[in-house]
């Protein structure tokens, strides 16, 4: 299943895309694609349901980011090799673990803002993960049992924050609009191999970022078999699996970062597209 939220920001609406794209209303089954919708057994009574049996949402409504009411929005840093090396650091021993405030989240085509006085605002496509049932201390050999579903993120980054004003990462990471999460939450069964997914992303058109999962240090698995001896994972916390090379402050010998008034475009195989403009932050 492609499942998604649509309508104005903080009224979205639960959607399905069916097999011939068009927008189906699941409001009539579930109030959100949030909490216990994701669970196993939520997901099941979904995929139940007939997609013809829904009712067509008409037009073009704004597309939210695809989970809501986020417990915990998690993120690996440098979790390529080669993205490490870009931004001249070591590859990590054990996984990078940082947040970003679920205030950060924002629908996939929303306007990305860059903050007052930001002068190092940076992208990063990345493999989302969407937990579908909780736990703590989970084995890796059943950890992808608690993955309801797959998504694009933008790790967008205020990298002088981020890097050069003391304290954790999580400063530079969590500014509103930070979070572009979707277009579509879709669901394990249709992911063969999350460990086989193309990323990309461009820039007013000049492609700056081409990866692929399989060159992830750290898999799903055992981000996931980490994190739960960290935390408890619940059904709706998001994990942002890192970012392939490509940013904008491993360019040479120049960085490159955002300015008002471009348009961003990232993807992932068979996870849909992103699309956003940058705006000057009010």
């Amino acid at each position: 299943m492609k499942l998604l939220r649509y309508g104005e920001k903080g009224s979205e609406k639960p959607g399905l895309l069916d097999a011939d794209n068009q927008l189906r209303d699941l409001s009539a089954h579930v109030t959100d694609i949030a909490g216990q919708a994701l669970t196993p057994a939520g997901l099941a009574a979904l995929a139940a349901i007939d997609p013809a049996s829904l009712p067509i949402v008409p037009g073009q409504p704004r597309i939210g980011a695809c989970v809501g009411q986020v417990g915990k929005f998690i993120c690996i840093g440098l979790n390529y090799a080669d993205h490490a090396a870009e931004s001249g650091m070591e590859v990590p021993k054990e996984p990078i673990i940082f947040n970003k405030w679920t205030s950060a989240i924002c629908g996939p085509n929303d306007n990305i803002e860059i903050p007052r006085g930001a002068r190092k605002t940076d992208w990063e496509v990345e493999l989302g993960v969407v937990i579908g049932k909780g736990g703590r201390y989970i084995d890796e050999a059943n950890a992808m049992e608690h993955v309801a579903g797959y998504c694009v993120i933008n790790d967008v980054s205020e990298r002088e924050w981020q890097l050069e004003r003391g304290g954790t990462w999580d400063k530079g990471k969590g500014f509103d609009t930070f979070g572009p999460l979707g277009p579509w939450l879709v669901t394990r069964d249709e992911v063969s191999d999350p460990h086989a997914l193309d990323l990309w992303l461009d820039v007013d058109g000049h492609r700056y970022q081409k990866g692929n999962t399989r060159t992830l240090i750290f898999n799903v698995p055992q981000l996931i078999a980490y994190l739960s001896r960290c935390m408890s994972l619940q059904p709706g916390d998001v994990i942002s699996t890192g970012t392939p090379p490509g940013v904008g402050l491993g360019i040479k010998p120049d960085p490159v970062f955002l300015r008002p008034g471009q348009t961003i475009r990232l993807g992932i195989t068979g996870l849909g597209e992103q699309r956003q403009t940058t705006v000057q932050a009010d």
